[in-house]
């Protein structure tokens, strides 16, 4: 079984979700793992799915959706890793203030300082508030709050970190 990794990015439109899932299952592809998101009207998706398939074939079936040149497709093997468990607890970050330069690199800095790893990250800019939210992996809660807090003084912005709700899936 070949497992790939697709990213589609381009202009928002209804449908593409339909489009590329459509494909990818004709071509026998189960997909395992998805993240898609709009941003400011563009859409961005990836996709890690298995079947029996090549890169190539995927590209080629793929390809009309990019035919109007408003959609990006790539494609790319994902060679097996080994699963790593997770090394602390999860932990969700919520900072917000004024929009400034530098706010994800400073927050993504202090997570990887205190040994956390950030596992998802969102942010969004609402005239001047930008906010993000984080999902982290803390192995040492209590030395992340602080670095965060230290972060956040120094930006002037809010920052807050709180145990995540169990995972699901």
């Amino acid at each position: 079984m070949n497992e790939y990794a697709v990213t589609v990015i381009g202009h928002d439109r209804p449908g593409i979700i339909a489009d590329v899932a459509e494909i990818l299952a004709r071509l026998g592809l189960n997909l395992t793992d998805s993240t898609m998101t709009r941003l400011r009207g563009h859409f961005a998706m990836t996709l890690v799915c298995a079947g029996p398939t090549t890169g190539a074939a995927i590209e080629a079936a793929l390809e009309p959706l990019t035919a109007e040149r408003t959609l990006l497709v790539t494609v790319r093997s994902v060679v097996e890793e080994p699963v790593h468990e997770p090394a602390g607890s999860p932990h969700v970050i919520t900072l917000h203030g004024a929009d400034r330069l530098g706010i994800v690199a400073t927050l993504a800095r202090a997570v990887a300082e205190s040994g956390g790893n950030i596992t998802d990250l969102t942010t969004r800019l609402s005239g001047s508030l930008y906010v993000i939210v984080a999902e982290v992996d803390a192995t040492n809660p209590e030395r992340l709050d602080t670095a965060l807090r230290t972060a956040a003084q120094r930006l002037d912005v809010e920052v807050s970190m709180r145990p995540a709700d169990a995972d699901l899936l």
